[in-house]
Protein backbone atom coordinates (compact mmCIF):
# COMPACT_ATOMS: atom_id res chain seq x y z
CA UNK A 1 0.00 0.00 0.00
CA UNK A 2 1.21 3.51 -0.84
CA UNK A 3 -0.23 6.99 -0.82
CA UNK A 4 -1.21 9.56 -3.40
CA UNK A 5 -0.39 12.96 -1.89
CA UNK A 6 -1.73 16.26 -3.21
CA UNK A 7 0.00 19.33 -1.79
CA UNK A 8 -1.04 22.93 -2.47
CA UNK A 9 -2.66 22.02 -5.80
CA UNK A 10 -3.82 25.06 -7.78
CA UNK A 11 -5.33 24.93 -11.26
CA UNK A 12 -7.50 27.03 -13.55
CA UNK A 13 -8.23 26.74 -17.26
CA UNK A 14 -6.46 29.16 -19.56
CA UNK A 15 -8.49 32.34 -19.98
CA UNK A 16 -10.78 31.55 -17.05
CA UNK A 17 -10.83 33.95 -14.07
CA UNK A 18 -12.02 31.23 -11.68
CA UNK A 19 -9.85 28.59 -10.03
CA UNK A 20 -11.02 24.98 -10.28
CA UNK A 21 -8.69 24.11 -7.38
CA UNK A 22 -6.85 26.59 -5.17
CA UNK A 23 -4.22 25.54 -2.61
CA UNK A 24 -5.78 22.09 -2.16
CA UNK A 25 -4.02 19.45 -0.01
CA UNK A 26 -5.07 15.92 0.96
CA UNK A 27 -3.88 12.32 0.61
CA UNK A 28 -5.47 8.97 -0.24
CA UNK A 29 -4.32 5.35 0.01
CA UNK A 30 -3.92 3.32 -3.16
CA UNK A 31 -5.71 0.34 -1.58
CA UNK A 32 -8.91 2.31 -1.15
CA UNK A 33 -12.09 1.93 -3.16
CA UNK A 34 -12.72 5.64 -3.37
CA UNK A 35 -16.00 7.24 -4.42
CA UNK A 36 -15.57 10.72 -5.90
CA UNK A 37 -18.53 13.11 -5.34
CA UNK A 38 -19.32 16.69 -6.19
CA UNK A 39 -21.62 19.03 -8.06
CA UNK A 40 -21.54 19.15 -11.86
CA UNK A 41 -18.72 21.40 -13.03
CA UNK A 42 -16.82 21.29 -9.71
CA UNK A 43 -13.79 19.59 -11.31
CA UNK A 44 -14.08 15.81 -10.81
CA UNK A 45 -13.02 14.86 -14.36
CA UNK A 46 -10.48 17.71 -14.32
CA UNK A 47 -8.86 16.25 -11.20
CA UNK A 48 -8.58 12.82 -12.85
CA UNK A 49 -6.88 14.43 -15.85
CA UNK A 50 -4.49 16.26 -13.52
CA UNK A 51 -3.51 12.88 -12.04
CA UNK A 52 -2.90 11.65 -15.59
CA UNK A 53 -0.62 14.64 -16.22
CA UNK A 54 -2.74 16.07 -19.04
CA UNK A 55 -2.78 19.64 -17.65
CA UNK A 56 -0.14 21.91 -16.17
CA UNK A 57 -0.71 22.96 -12.57
CA UNK A 58 1.05 24.48 -9.60
CA UNK A 59 1.67 22.48 -6.43
CA UNK A 60 2.68 18.84 -6.16
CA UNK A 61 1.04 15.48 -6.89
CA UNK A 62 3.17 12.65 -5.56
CA UNK A 63 2.44 9.01 -6.33
CA UNK A 64 4.34 5.76 -6.84
CA UNK A 65 1.58 4.09 -8.91
CA UNK A 66 0.68 4.22 -12.60
CA UNK A 67 -2.74 5.63 -13.46
CA UNK A 68 -5.18 4.23 -16.03
CA UNK A 69 -8.40 5.97 -17.11
CA UNK A 70 -11.91 4.81 -18.00
CA UNK A 71 -13.42 5.33 -20.52
CA UNK A 72 -10.66 4.84 -23.05
CA UNK A 73 -10.76 7.62 -25.64
CA UNK A 74 -11.31 5.96 -28.98
CA UNK A 75 -11.18 7.62 -32.37
CA UNK A 76 -13.84 7.05 -35.09
CA UNK A 77 -11.55 4.72 -37.05
CA UNK A 78 -11.22 2.47 -33.99
CA UNK A 79 -14.90 1.56 -34.27
CA UNK A 80 -14.12 -0.48 -37.36
CA UNK A 81 -11.40 -2.50 -35.61
CA UNK A 82 -12.09 -5.56 -33.50
CA UNK A 83 -11.47 -5.43 -29.75
CA UNK A 84 -8.44 -7.70 -30.01
CA UNK A 85 -6.67 -5.16 -32.22
CA UNK A 86 -7.41 -2.37 -29.74
CA UNK A 87 -6.03 -4.05 -26.61
CA UNK A 88 -2.56 -2.59 -26.99
CA UNK A 89 -4.01 0.87 -27.71
CA UNK A 90 -6.27 0.75 -24.66
CA UNK A 91 -3.49 -0.40 -22.37
CA UNK A 92 0.19 -0.84 -23.07
CA UNK A 93 1.62 -4.30 -22.25
CA UNK A 94 -1.91 -5.71 -22.06
CA UNK A 95 -2.00 -9.53 -21.76
CA UNK A 96 -4.77 -11.27 -23.67
CA UNK A 97 -5.28 -14.09 -21.16
CA UNK A 98 -5.75 -11.63 -18.29
CA UNK A 99 -8.39 -9.74 -20.28
CA UNK A 100 -10.23 -13.01 -20.92
CA UNK A 101 -10.22 -13.78 -17.19
CA UNK A 102 -11.66 -10.35 -16.40
CA UNK A 103 -14.33 -10.70 -19.11
CA UNK A 104 -15.40 -13.99 -17.55
CA UNK A 105 -15.90 -12.21 -14.21
CA UNK A 106 -18.05 -9.68 -16.08
CA UNK A 107 -20.12 -12.52 -17.61
CA UNK A 108 -19.02 -11.64 -21.15
CA UNK A 109 -17.84 -14.20 -23.70
CA UNK A 110 -14.35 -13.48 -25.06
CA UNK A 111 -15.76 -13.70 -28.59
CA UNK A 112 -16.67 -9.98 -28.30
CA UNK A 113 -12.97 -9.26 -28.80
CA UNK A 114 -13.24 -10.62 -32.34
CA UNK A 115 -16.13 -8.33 -33.35
CA UNK A 116 -15.81 -4.73 -34.66
CA UNK A 117 -15.92 -2.45 -31.64
CA UNK A 118 -18.60 -0.29 -33.24
CA UNK A 119 -21.01 -3.27 -33.36
CA UNK A 120 -20.85 -3.83 -29.60
CA UNK A 121 -23.61 -2.54 -27.33
CA UNK A 122 -22.83 0.22 -24.82
CA UNK A 123 -22.76 -2.38 -22.05
CA UNK A 124 -20.36 -4.64 -23.96
CA UNK A 125 -18.00 -1.72 -24.68
CA UNK A 126 -18.00 -0.72 -21.01
CA UNK A 127 -17.23 -4.26 -19.89
CA UNK A 128 -14.40 -4.71 -22.42
CA UNK A 129 -12.78 -1.43 -21.31
CA UNK A 130 -13.08 -2.37 -17.64
CA UNK A 131 -11.64 -5.82 -18.32
CA UNK A 132 -8.66 -4.28 -20.13
CA UNK A 133 -7.98 -1.77 -17.36
CA UNK A 134 -8.27 -4.28 -14.52
CA UNK A 135 -6.01 -6.75 -16.37
CA UNK A 136 -3.04 -4.80 -14.99
CA UNK A 137 -1.61 -5.71 -11.60
CA UNK A 138 -0.16 -2.46 -10.23
CA UNK A 139 -2.33 0.25 -11.76
CA UNK A 140 -4.53 2.69 -9.88
CA UNK A 141 -7.70 3.12 -11.94
CA UNK A 142 -9.59 6.35 -12.53
CA UNK A 143 -13.13 5.28 -13.43
CA UNK A 144 -15.36 8.08 -14.73
CA UNK A 145 -19.14 7.35 -14.86
CA UNK A 146 -18.99 3.65 -15.87
CA UNK A 147 -22.77 3.05 -15.74
CA UNK A 148 -24.00 5.92 -17.94
CA UNK A 149 -26.45 4.64 -20.60
CA UNK A 150 -26.33 1.09 -19.15
CA UNK A 151 -29.48 -0.90 -18.47
CA UNK A 152 -30.27 -2.36 -15.07
CA UNK A 153 -28.78 -5.81 -15.76
CA UNK A 154 -25.49 -4.31 -17.00
CA UNK A 155 -25.36 -1.97 -14.01
CA UNK A 156 -25.79 -4.89 -11.65
CA UNK A 157 -22.98 -6.77 -13.40
CA UNK A 158 -20.62 -3.79 -13.23
CA UNK A 159 -21.57 -3.21 -9.59
CA UNK A 160 -20.86 -6.83 -8.62
CA UNK A 161 -17.56 -6.68 -10.53
CA UNK A 162 -16.33 -3.49 -8.82
CA UNK A 163 -17.34 -4.85 -5.40
CA UNK A 164 -14.57 -7.43 -5.78
CA UNK A 165 -11.92 -4.88 -6.82
CA UNK A 166 -9.85 -2.23 -5.07
CA UNK A 167 -7.36 0.52 -5.91
CA UNK A 168 -9.60 2.88 -7.84
CA UNK A 169 -11.34 6.24 -7.84
CA UNK A 170 -14.95 5.93 -8.95
CA UNK A 171 -16.72 9.03 -10.23
CA UNK A 172 -20.43 8.29 -10.15
CA UNK A 173 -23.76 9.87 -9.23
CA UNK A 174 -25.47 6.48 -8.86
CA UNK A 175 -26.17 6.17 -5.13
CA UNK A 176 -26.78 2.44 -5.32
CA UNK A 177 -23.44 1.84 -7.07
CA UNK A 178 -21.52 4.03 -4.61
CA UNK A 179 -23.03 2.33 -1.57
CA UNK A 180 -22.11 -1.10 -2.89
CA UNK A 181 -18.60 -0.45 -4.23
CA UNK A 182 -16.72 2.15 -2.17
CA UNK A 183 -15.18 2.17 1.30
CA UNK A 184 -14.07 5.85 1.28
CA UNK A 185 -15.43 9.03 -0.28
CA UNK A 186 -13.62 12.06 -1.64
CA UNK A 187 -16.04 15.00 -1.75
CA UNK A 188 -15.69 18.33 -3.52
CA UNK A 189 -17.77 20.58 -1.28
CA UNK A 190 -18.63 24.16 -2.14
CA UNK A 191 -15.55 25.60 -0.40
CA UNK A 192 -13.52 22.63 0.74
CA UNK A 193 -12.45 19.07 0.01
CA UNK A 194 -12.97 16.25 2.49
CA UNK A 195 -11.93 12.61 2.63
CA UNK A 196 -14.03 10.30 4.79
CA UNK A 197 -14.26 6.55 5.36
CA UNK A 198 -17.51 4.74 4.64
CA UNK A 199 -20.12 4.54 1.88
CA UNK A 200 -22.14 7.28 0.23
CA UNK A 201 -25.06 6.78 2.62
CA UNK A 202 -22.88 7.03 5.74
CA UNK A 203 -21.25 10.20 4.38
CA UNK A 204 -24.64 11.67 3.44
CA UNK A 205 -26.06 10.99 6.91
CA UNK A 206 -23.00 12.62 8.54
CA UNK A 207 -23.30 15.60 6.21
CA UNK A 208 -27.03 15.94 6.88
CA UNK A 209 -26.40 16.06 10.65
CA UNK A 210 -23.46 18.43 10.24
CA UNK A 211 -25.48 20.77 8.00
CA UNK A 212 -28.37 20.74 10.49
CA UNK A 213 -25.97 21.64 13.34
CA UNK A 214 -24.42 24.44 11.26
CA UNK A 215 -27.88 25.80 10.45
CA UNK A 216 -28.73 25.85 14.17
CA UNK A 217 -25.46 27.62 14.97
CA UNK A 218 -26.16 30.10 12.21
CA UNK A 219 -29.62 30.86 13.62
CA UNK A 220 -28.07 31.44 17.06
CA UNK A 221 -25.56 33.84 15.52
CA UNK A 222 -28.33 35.70 13.70
CA UNK A 223 -30.33 36.08 16.93
CA UNK A 224 -27.24 37.32 18.79
CA UNK A 225 -26.51 39.83 16.03
CA UNK A 226 -30.14 40.98 16.14
CA UNK A 227 -29.95 41.57 19.90
CA UNK A 228 -26.67 43.47 19.54
CA UNK A 229 -28.12 45.59 16.74
CA UNK A 230 -31.17 46.51 18.85
CA UNK A 231 -28.98 47.35 21.87
CA UNK A 232 -26.68 49.46 19.68
CA UNK A 233 -29.65 51.34 18.16
CA UNK A 234 -31.08 51.95 21.63
CA UNK A 235 -27.76 53.24 22.96
CA UNK A 236 -27.28 55.40 19.86
CA UNK A 237 -30.73 56.95 20.39
CA UNK A 238 -29.92 57.65 24.06
CA UNK A 239 -26.61 59.23 23.07
CA UNK A 240 -28.27 61.40 20.42
CA UNK A 241 -31.01 62.47 22.84
CA UNK A 242 -28.46 63.27 25.54
CA UNK A 243 -26.33 65.23 23.07
CA UNK A 244 -29.32 67.27 21.97
CA UNK A 245 -30.27 68.07 25.59
CA UNK A 246 -27.19 70.28 26.07
CA UNK A 247 -27.75 72.28 22.89
CA UNK A 248 -29.00 75.83 23.60
CA UNK A 249 -28.08 75.84 27.30
CA UNK A 250 -26.54 79.15 28.48
CA UNK A 251 -24.82 78.52 31.84
CA UNK A 252 -24.62 82.34 32.53
CA UNK A 253 -28.36 82.94 32.23
CA UNK A 254 -29.49 79.58 33.64
CA UNK A 255 -27.62 79.11 36.92
CA UNK A 256 -29.51 75.83 37.68
CA UNK A 257 -27.64 74.06 34.79
CA UNK A 258 -24.14 75.20 35.73
CA UNK A 259 -21.84 72.13 35.57
CA UNK A 260 -24.52 70.06 33.87
CA UNK A 261 -23.19 70.49 30.34
CA UNK A 262 -19.81 68.71 30.97
CA UNK A 263 -21.68 65.93 32.72
CA UNK A 264 -23.99 65.44 29.72
CA UNK A 265 -20.99 65.45 27.36
CA UNK A 266 -19.21 62.79 29.42
CA UNK A 267 -22.37 60.64 29.53
CA UNK A 268 -22.84 60.98 25.76
CA UNK A 269 -19.21 59.99 25.15
CA UNK A 270 -19.66 56.82 27.22
CA UNK A 271 -22.79 55.89 25.31
CA UNK A 272 -21.08 56.45 21.96
CA UNK A 273 -18.15 54.30 23.10
CA UNK A 274 -20.61 51.55 24.07
CA UNK A 275 -22.21 51.77 20.61
CA UNK A 276 -18.79 51.39 18.94
CA UNK A 277 -17.98 48.33 21.10
CA UNK A 278 -21.28 46.71 20.12
CA UNK A 279 -20.65 47.43 16.43
CA UNK A 280 -17.18 45.85 16.64
CA UNK A 281 -18.70 42.80 18.34
CA UNK A 282 -21.34 42.59 15.62
CA UNK A 283 -18.65 42.68 12.96
CA UNK A 284 -16.84 39.80 14.68
CA UNK A 285 -20.09 37.81 14.93
CA UNK A 286 -20.95 38.44 11.26
CA UNK A 287 -17.45 37.48 10.15
CA UNK A 288 -17.67 34.26 12.16
CA UNK A 289 -21.16 33.53 10.77
CA UNK A 290 -20.03 34.00 7.17
CA UNK A 291 -17.79 30.96 7.41
CA UNK A 292 -20.50 28.67 8.76
CA UNK A 293 -22.66 28.11 5.68
CA UNK A 294 -19.96 27.91 3.04
CA UNK A 295 -20.19 24.09 2.70
CA UNK A 296 -23.90 23.63 3.42
CA UNK A 297 -25.86 22.26 0.47
CA UNK A 298 -28.87 24.56 0.36
CA UNK A 299 -30.95 22.99 -2.40
CA UNK A 300 -33.55 25.32 -3.87
CA UNK A 301 -37.10 24.12 -4.43
CA UNK A 302 -37.85 23.79 -8.14
CA UNK A 303 -41.23 24.60 -9.67
CA UNK A 304 -43.25 22.81 -12.34
CA UNK A 305 -46.65 23.74 -13.76
CA UNK A 306 -48.19 20.64 -15.39
CA UNK A 307 -51.32 21.26 -17.43
CA UNK A 308 -54.64 19.55 -16.82
CA UNK A 309 -56.10 17.66 -19.79
CA UNK A 310 -59.83 17.12 -20.29
CA UNK A 311 -59.25 13.36 -20.76
CA UNK A 312 -58.10 11.08 -17.97
CA UNK A 313 -56.19 8.62 -20.22
CA UNK A 314 -53.45 10.37 -22.20
CA UNK A 315 -51.73 7.40 -23.90
CA UNK A 316 -53.17 3.97 -24.67
CA UNK A 317 -51.33 0.99 -26.26
CA UNK A 318 -52.90 -2.38 -27.06
CA UNK A 319 -50.94 -5.30 -28.57
CA UNK A 320 -48.54 -2.69 -29.89
CA UNK A 321 -45.29 -3.51 -31.69
CA UNK A 322 -42.48 -1.78 -33.61
CA UNK A 323 -40.41 -3.24 -36.46
CA UNK A 324 -37.32 -2.25 -38.38
CA UNK A 325 -37.84 -2.80 -42.12
CA UNK A 326 -36.29 -6.12 -43.19
CA UNK A 327 -35.41 -7.18 -39.62
CA UNK A 328 -36.06 -10.80 -38.68
CA UNK A 329 -37.25 -9.90 -35.19
CA UNK A 330 -39.42 -7.02 -33.97
CA UNK A 331 -38.05 -4.34 -31.69
CA UNK A 332 -40.91 -5.41 -29.41
CA UNK A 333 -44.50 -6.58 -29.86
CA UNK A 334 -47.66 -7.31 -27.88
CA UNK A 335 -47.17 -4.32 -25.59
CA UNK A 336 -50.19 -3.16 -23.57
CA UNK A 337 -50.19 -0.17 -21.20
CA UNK A 338 -51.89 3.14 -20.44
CA UNK A 339 -50.74 6.47 -19.04
CA UNK A 340 -53.37 8.10 -16.85
CA UNK A 341 -53.16 11.68 -15.64
CA UNK A 342 -50.90 11.95 -12.60
CA UNK A 343 -49.05 8.68 -13.34
CA UNK A 344 -45.27 8.58 -13.65
CA UNK A 345 -44.64 5.61 -15.94
CA UNK A 346 -41.09 4.27 -16.17
CA UNK A 347 -39.97 2.03 -19.03
CA UNK A 348 -37.61 -0.72 -17.93
CA UNK A 349 -35.60 -3.26 -19.90
CA UNK A 350 -32.23 -4.16 -21.35
CA UNK A 351 -30.31 -1.91 -23.75
CA UNK A 352 -31.77 -2.35 -27.24
CA UNK A 353 -35.19 -3.59 -26.08
CA UNK A 354 -36.95 -0.56 -27.60
CA UNK A 355 -37.43 1.95 -24.76
CA UNK A 356 -36.26 4.97 -26.77
CA UNK A 357 -38.01 3.63 -29.89
CA UNK A 358 -41.30 3.56 -27.97
CA UNK A 359 -40.76 7.15 -26.83
CA UNK A 360 -40.12 8.20 -30.44
CA UNK A 361 -43.25 6.33 -31.50
CA UNK A 362 -45.34 8.24 -28.93
CA UNK A 363 -43.88 11.52 -30.18
CA UNK A 364 -44.51 10.50 -33.82
CA UNK A 365 -48.12 9.65 -33.01
CA UNK A 366 -48.62 13.29 -31.96
CA UNK A 367 -47.45 14.61 -35.35
CA UNK A 368 -49.97 16.10 -37.75
CA UNK A 369 -48.81 13.60 -40.40
CA UNK A 370 -48.34 10.40 -38.44
CA UNK A 371 -47.34 8.24 -41.44
CA UNK A 372 -44.64 10.69 -42.51
CA UNK A 373 -43.30 10.86 -38.94
CA UNK A 374 -42.92 7.07 -38.82
CA UNK A 375 -41.26 7.04 -42.23
CA UNK A 376 -38.67 9.46 -40.90
CA UNK A 377 -38.10 7.12 -37.95
CA UNK A 378 -37.78 4.21 -40.41
CA UNK A 379 -40.09 2.19 -38.18
CA UNK A 380 -43.31 0.34 -38.92
CA UNK A 381 -45.96 -0.28 -36.27
CA UNK A 382 -48.57 -2.88 -35.51
CA UNK A 383 -51.38 -2.82 -33.01
CA UNK A 384 -52.87 0.27 -31.42
CA UNK A 385 -51.11 3.33 -30.01
CA UNK A 386 -53.41 6.28 -29.32
CA UNK A 387 -52.73 9.65 -27.71
CA UNK A 388 -55.28 12.18 -26.43
CA UNK A 389 -56.07 15.01 -28.82
CA UNK A 390 -54.41 18.36 -28.21
CA UNK A 391 -51.74 16.80 -26.01
CA UNK A 392 -48.91 19.20 -25.09
CA UNK A 393 -45.59 17.39 -24.50
CA UNK A 394 -42.29 18.46 -22.95
CA UNK A 395 -39.45 16.20 -24.16
CA UNK A 396 -35.87 15.62 -22.96
CA UNK A 397 -33.62 13.67 -25.32
CA UNK A 398 -30.76 11.55 -24.02
CA UNK A 399 -28.56 13.19 -26.68
CA UNK A 400 -26.91 16.51 -25.78
CA UNK A 401 -24.54 16.85 -28.76
CA UNK A 402 -26.84 19.37 -30.50
CA UNK A 403 -26.38 21.94 -27.70
CA UNK A 404 -24.22 24.69 -29.17
CA UNK A 405 -24.01 28.44 -29.02
CA UNK A 406 -25.19 30.79 -26.30
CA UNK A 407 -27.90 30.52 -23.67
CA UNK A 408 -29.57 33.56 -25.26
CA UNK A 409 -29.80 31.89 -28.68
CA UNK A 410 -31.13 28.69 -27.08
CA UNK A 411 -33.89 30.63 -25.29
CA UNK A 412 -34.83 32.55 -28.43
CA UNK A 413 -35.02 29.32 -30.44
CA UNK A 414 -37.35 27.70 -27.87
CA UNK A 415 -39.35 30.78 -26.96
CA UNK A 416 -38.14 30.83 -23.35
CA UNK A 417 -37.72 33.93 -21.22
CA UNK A 418 -33.96 34.23 -20.75
CA UNK A 419 -33.93 35.77 -17.26
CA UNK A 420 -36.34 33.15 -15.91
CA UNK A 421 -34.42 30.36 -17.66
CA UNK A 422 -31.15 31.50 -16.05
CA UNK A 423 -32.90 31.65 -12.67
CA UNK A 424 -33.94 27.99 -13.04
CA UNK A 425 -30.37 27.08 -14.03
CA UNK A 426 -29.11 28.83 -10.89
CA UNK A 427 -31.57 26.76 -8.83
CA UNK A 428 -29.99 23.70 -10.46
CA UNK A 429 -26.63 25.06 -9.24
CA UNK A 430 -25.21 26.17 -12.58
CA UNK A 431 -22.77 28.99 -11.87
CA UNK A 432 -23.49 32.43 -13.36
CA UNK A 433 -20.05 32.39 -15.00
CA UNK A 434 -21.32 29.57 -17.25
CA UNK A 435 -24.05 31.75 -18.77
CA UNK A 436 -21.58 33.63 -20.98
CA UNK A 437 -19.84 30.48 -22.25
CA UNK A 438 -20.86 28.53 -25.37
CA UNK A 439 -22.80 25.41 -24.42
CA UNK A 440 -20.45 23.11 -26.34
CA UNK A 441 -17.89 23.86 -23.60
CA UNK A 442 -20.23 22.68 -20.83
CA UNK A 443 -19.72 19.38 -19.03
CA UNK A 444 -22.21 16.62 -19.83
CA UNK A 445 -23.97 17.20 -16.52
CA UNK A 446 -24.30 20.94 -17.21
CA UNK A 447 -25.76 20.21 -20.66
CA UNK A 448 -28.34 17.91 -19.08
CA UNK A 449 -29.29 20.70 -16.69
CA UNK A 450 -29.95 22.98 -19.67
CA UNK A 451 -32.40 20.42 -21.08
CA UNK A 452 -34.00 19.87 -17.66
CA UNK A 453 -34.47 23.61 -17.12
CA UNK A 454 -36.07 23.98 -20.56
CA UNK A 455 -38.47 21.11 -19.83
CA UNK A 456 -39.39 22.48 -16.39
CA UNK A 457 -40.25 25.84 -17.97
CA UNK A 458 -42.48 24.25 -20.63
CA UNK A 459 -46.09 23.76 -19.45
CA UNK A 460 -47.28 20.37 -20.67
CA UNK A 461 -49.84 17.62 -20.15
CA UNK A 462 -47.17 14.92 -20.54
CA UNK A 463 -43.45 15.07 -19.73
CA UNK A 464 -41.38 12.57 -21.72
CA UNK A 465 -37.83 12.22 -20.38
CA UNK A 466 -35.30 9.85 -21.98
CA UNK A 467 -32.45 9.19 -19.53
CA UNK A 468 -32.63 12.69 -18.01
CA UNK A 469 -30.20 12.02 -15.13
CA UNK A 470 -27.13 10.84 -17.02
CA UNK A 471 -24.17 12.78 -15.54
CA UNK A 472 -26.48 14.77 -13.19
CA UNK A 473 -25.00 15.13 -9.69
CA UNK A 474 -26.52 13.45 -6.62
CA UNK A 475 -27.80 16.68 -5.06
CA UNK A 476 -29.70 17.67 -8.21
CA UNK A 477 -31.17 14.16 -8.45
CA UNK A 478 -32.60 14.51 -4.95
CA UNK A 479 -33.84 17.99 -5.87
CA UNK A 480 -35.70 16.63 -8.92
CA UNK A 481 -37.12 13.74 -6.88
CA UNK A 482 -38.62 16.21 -4.42
CA UNK A 483 -40.09 18.28 -7.25
CA UNK A 484 -41.79 15.34 -8.98
CA UNK A 485 -43.23 13.99 -5.73
CA UNK A 486 -44.71 17.38 -4.83
CA UNK A 487 -46.00 18.47 -8.29
CA UNK A 488 -47.06 14.99 -9.50
CA UNK A 489 -46.85 15.60 -13.26
CA UNK A 490 -47.87 12.95 -15.80
CA UNK A 491 -44.67 11.40 -17.14
CA UNK A 492 -43.18 8.76 -19.43
CA UNK A 493 -39.57 8.18 -18.34
CA UNK A 494 -36.58 6.04 -19.23
CA UNK A 495 -34.07 6.12 -16.35
CA UNK A 496 -31.73 3.42 -15.03
CA UNK A 497 -31.06 5.01 -11.61
CA UNK A 498 -32.64 2.40 -9.31
CA UNK A 499 -33.05 4.75 -6.33
CA UNK A 500 -34.69 7.42 -8.49
CA UNK A 501 -37.12 4.97 -10.08
CA UNK A 502 -38.07 3.42 -6.74
CA UNK A 503 -38.75 6.87 -5.30
CA UNK A 504 -40.60 8.50 -8.21
CA UNK A 505 -42.32 5.83 -10.34
CA UNK A 506 -46.01 5.04 -9.90
CA UNK A 507 -45.94 2.36 -12.64
CA UNK A 508 -43.16 0.39 -14.36
CA UNK A 509 -43.66 -1.04 -17.86
CA UNK A 510 -41.29 -3.93 -18.63
CA UNK A 511 -40.03 -4.28 -22.20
Amino acid sequence: MSQISINNLTFCYEGSPDFVFEHVSFSIDTDWKLGFLGRNGKGKTTFLKLLLGEYEYSGKIHSSVRFAYFPCRLRPEHMEQCGLELLEYMKADCEFWRVCCELERLHVDAEVLYRPFGTLSQGERTKVMLAVLFSGTHDFLLIDEPTSHLDRASRETVKAYLMGKKSFILVSHDRDLLDACVDHVLVLNRRSIEVQSGSFSSWWENKRRKDAFVQMENEKHLKEIGKLRKAADRSRQWADKSEKSKIGVDPVKDQNLVGRRPYIGMKTKKMQSRVRQMERRMEREIKEKEGLLQDVEQVADLKLTPMKHHKECLVWADEYGLFWPGALKPVFEGLCFTIQQGERVFLNGENGCGKSSLIHAVLASLASDREEAFRELKLTERGILKTASGLAVSYISQDTSFLRGSIRAFCQDRGLEESLFCAVLRQLDLERTQFTKPMENYSEGQKKKVLLAASLMTPAHLYIWDEPLNYIDVFSRMQIEKLLLSCRPTMLVVEHDVRFRETVATKVVEL
